[in-house]
């Protein structure tokens, strides 16, 4: 009896002519693609807004700092963790630091794991870092992590400020898997995606922000 159900059930499968299966349709071209770099930083900063993340445009890194002068002043930072990427060390947050009366820490300033993580969750103020991507189509920014880009940095203090150039911007998500992709013996063993402040909801839809990372969200946009 189960057997001649089956039979029938396949049997019947088997009959349909594919042709008569409607065929899925082509991806749409995004407009993405075909956007100059103004244009990408402009969709860039369109799609943070609505994630209420802030955006700033200064033209070099001394902007950048007398920026981030502004920023630590209106967000009473006292102390702050820096990364040590390639868009961060260049700008010397230590010296910077004393001149502002702001403390800067690294991960390399901690003799263990433990320790920098105490110091990263609850003891400073924000956490600065770099970005090796800036995606245009949905305000994310892409980090690629490693000694000098230690993951806690960006997602645990409640202020995450990110400084990017804007020679990091490409237009969609794939475009950044591919750059990461691309060397196949280079693959990064951890890989972020930052969309926004971190929020979540509950159950009536509201909304909380900070409650698994950075409450606020600010990028410094150089170049």
């Amino acid at each position: 009896m189960v057997r001649n159900a089956r039979d029938e059930i396949l049997g019947k499968l088997r009959a349909v002519h594919r042709a008569d299966v409607p065929q899925r349709p082509e991806v749409p071209s995004l407009n993405e693609t075909a956007f100059d770099r103004e244009e990408m930083i402009a969709k860039f900063t369109e799609a943070l807004f609505l994630q209420t993340g802030v955006v700033h445009r200064v033209k070099d890194n001394q902007e950048a700092l007398d920026k981030l002068a502004e920023i630590a002043k209106e967000e009473k930072l006292e102390k702050v963790m820096a990364s040590t990427d390639d868009v961060i060390a260049p700008l010397d947050l230590p010296s910077w630091g004393k001149e502002n009366g702001i403390q800067i820490l690294t991960a390399g300033d901690f003799k263990d794991r433990n320790s920098f993580k105490d110091a990263v969750f609850d003891e400073v103020n924000a956490g600065i870092t770099g970005a090796n991507f800036a995606v245009a189509e949905s305000g994310t920014l892409g980090l690629i992590h490693d000694r000098d880009q230690a993951r806690l940095i960006s997602l645990a203090p409640i202020l995450h400020i990110a400084i990017v150039p804007t020679e990091r911007f490409v237009p969609i998500y794939e475009s950044a898997i591919e750059k990461v992709f691309e060397d196949i013996n280079a693959v990064p063993g951890q890989f972020t995606f930052i969309t926004g402040p971190s929020m979540t909801a509950d159950i009536q839809a509201t909304i909380f922000r900070g409650m698994h990372g950075p409450r606020k969200l600010i990028v410094i946009l150089t170049g």
